[in-house]
C-alpha cells in the first residue's frame, strides 16, 4: 500500500490539504478538537486561505500545472483515461508488440528501466544520435526508428483523451476561480507541460475566452503576436475600451493534442491524417527541444513572467523533474523578493500510516516533516519555507483539493448564470 492508495480512495476537498509549518510540520486544514468540541490546535485553514488570497490577488498571476493536474478528469467506464507514465509504458508495449518490445530493450542491458517509458524513449534518443553516420539500410538503426515512431504516434492517441463528455468538475472549478479574477488587473496566467485539452474544454463550457496565441481565423495559425492582443467591448458611447470579464492566457510548454505542424505553420486541428504533431515527447532531450519554436515562445513568457514585480505563482501536479522549467521558478526566487510561490503536490508526505493514521488513532495533527524529499529543486525550496520565507507555501494536496480551497474573488457573474439557465433549458425534451 502506499500513499496513492490513499489518495484514490479520498474524495476531493480543500480539507485534504496540509500546509508545511516551520517548527510544526505538516499541519491539518481544519482545527483540532477536544471531546467537548473545543479547539486545542488550530489548523492551517487561515494560512492557506490566505496564501492563495494574496496569490490570486497579487498584480500578476501565473499557475503552473503538470500531468498530476490531469488525473481527476475523468471518462465513464470503459473509455481512455488520463494515462500514467505505467500506463504509457503498457500501451506502447502492446501497439508495438511484446517481442518487438523486447528487442528494443534489450538494447540497453545495464539500463534500469523500471517500466518508465521516458527513460526507454531517452535511451533511443541517444542510440539513434550515437549511430547517424550508420548505413540507411541498417536493420538494428532502422527497428529502433520504427518503435520510436510507433510510441510517439501511441503516446499521442492516450493523452488525447479529454472530450466533451469527460468530467471536469475540478478544472471548471479552476478556470472559474482563475480567469474571473480583477480584470483591471493583468490577465492571469496558466502554464502547462500537459498535451490534453481539458484546460480548453473546461473554458468552452464556461463560455470564458482563452487567448493561446492562435488566430480566430478559419485555419486557426500560431504567432507569437496574439498574446499581445486583448478582448474589449467597444461602445460608442464611451471613449475607452471596456476590458470583458472571464479571459486568460493559456501556454502549452510541451505542445497540444490539437496542434499540426504545415510546413512552417502550426495550425490547430485534431485530424491526424495532416502535418506533423506538435508534442515534445517524454524523454530527457525536452529540455533541448523546448527552445525551438513553438515551445521557445512559451518559455520566454514564462521566465518573463517570473520576473515581474508583485507576482504569484501557483504550481499544481507538477513535480519538478523538468530542468528547463525548474531553474528558471529557483532563478526567480532568488532574484524577484516580490515573487510568491504556492506549491501543491499530493507526495511530500510519503508514509501512507501519516496520512491515514494508525487504527483506531487519527491521523496526526501535524505530521513531522520528515526526510529530504527525492526531488533536488523541491528540496531547496523546502528548505526556505522551513527556515521561515513568508513568500513560499508548500501543501501536500491534489490539484482537485487546491481547486477547491482556491477563493472566489468575484461572485458568478450575471452572464455565467444566464449560461447555466441556458444549458438548463437545452437540456430539456420538447
Amino acid at each position: 500500500m502506499t500513499i496513492w492508495n490513499y489518495w484514490a480512495e479520498t474524495l476531493s476537498s480543500k480539507i485534504n490539504i496540509r500546509l508545511l509549518v516551520p517548527a510544526k510540520g505538516w499541519v491539518a486544514f481544519a482545527d483540532q478538537l477536544d471531546d467537548e468540541a473545543k479547539v486545542t490546535d488550530r489548523g492551517s485553514k487561515d494560512l492557506i486561505e490566505s496564501a492563495l488570497f494574496n496569490a490570486l490577488s497579487a498584480s500578476n498571476f501565473i499557475a503552473l500545472t503538470g500531468a498530476g493536474a490531469s488525473f481527476c478528469a475523468k471518462n465513464a467506464d470503459g473509455e481512455p483515461q488520463a494515462p500514467s507514465m505505467t500506463d504509457l509504458w503498457n500501451a506502447v508495449k502492446a501497439a508495438v508488440g511484446p517481442a518487438n518490445f523486447a528487442a528494443v530493450c534489450a538494447k540497453f542491458p545495464k539500463a534500469v528501466l523500471n517500466d518508465n517509458i521516458e527513460k526507454l524513449l531517452s535511451l533511443c534518443k541517444v542510440y539513434l544520435e550515437l549511430n547517424e553516420a550508420a548505413a540507411v539500410d541498417d536493420a538494428d538503426i532502422n527497428a529502433v526508428k520504427a518503435f520510436v515512431k510507433q510510441a510517439e504516434s501511441c503516446i499521442l492517441s492516450k493523452v488525447d483523451f479529454a472530450g466533451q463528455r469527460t468530467t471536469l468538475t475540478a478544472h471548471e472549478t479552476f478556470v472559474r476561480k482563475i480567469g474571473r479574477r480583477g480584470f483591471r488587473k493583468a490577465r492571469a496566467k496558466i502554464f502547462t507541460t500537459n498535451y490534453d485539452l481539458t484546460l480548453e474544454e473546461a473554458a468552452r463550457r464556461l463560455r470564458f475566452t482563452v487567448i493561446d496565441g492562435f488566430s480566430h481565423s478559419l485555419d486557426q495559425v500560431y504567432d507569437r503576436q496574439h498574446y499581445e492582443l486583448d478582448i474589449v467591448r467597444r461602445d460608442a458611447t464611451k471613449e475607452a475600451p471596456d476590458y470583458i470579464p472571464s479571459v486568460f492566457h493559456l501556454y502549452k510548454m510541451h505542445g497540444s493534442t490539437d496542434w499540426r505542424r504545415i510546413g512552417s505553420d502550426v495550425i490547430r486541428s485534431r485530424n491526424n491524417q495532416i502535418g506533423q504533431p506538435v508534442l515534445i515527447y517524454p524523454r530527457s532531450s525536452k529540455s533541448q527541444e523546448a527552445f525551438d519554436p513553438p515551445y521557445l515562445d512559451m518559455m520566454g513568457a514564462f521566465q518573463a513572467a517570473l520576473r515581474e514585480p508583485d507576482t504569484a505563482l501557483i504550481v499544481a501536479g507538477f513535480g519538478f523533474n523538468d530542468d528547463h522549467i525548474s531553474r528558471p521558478i529557483l532563478s526567480a526566487l532568488e532574484s524577484n523578493l516580490s515573487l510568491r510561490l504556492v506549491i501543491c503536490d499530493p507526495g511530500f508526505i510519503q508514509s501512507e500510516n501519516d496520512l491515514r493514521g494508525l487504527a483506531p488513532a487519527a491521523p496526526s495533527h501535524a505530521i513531522p516533516v520528515g526526510g529530504a524529499h527525492g526531488n533536488a529543486f523541491i528540496e531547496k525550496i523546502k528548505s526556505l519555507a522551513m527556515r521561515g520565507d513568508q513568500r513560499v507555501h508548500l501543501l501536500n494536496g491534489r490539484f482537485e483539493d487546491l481547486a477547491d480551497a482556491l477563493p472566489d474573488l468575484i461572485g458568478e457573474t450575471d452572464r455565467e448564470r444566464h449560461v447555466e439557465r441556458v444549458k438548463v433549458l437545452r437540456d430539456q425534451a420538447i
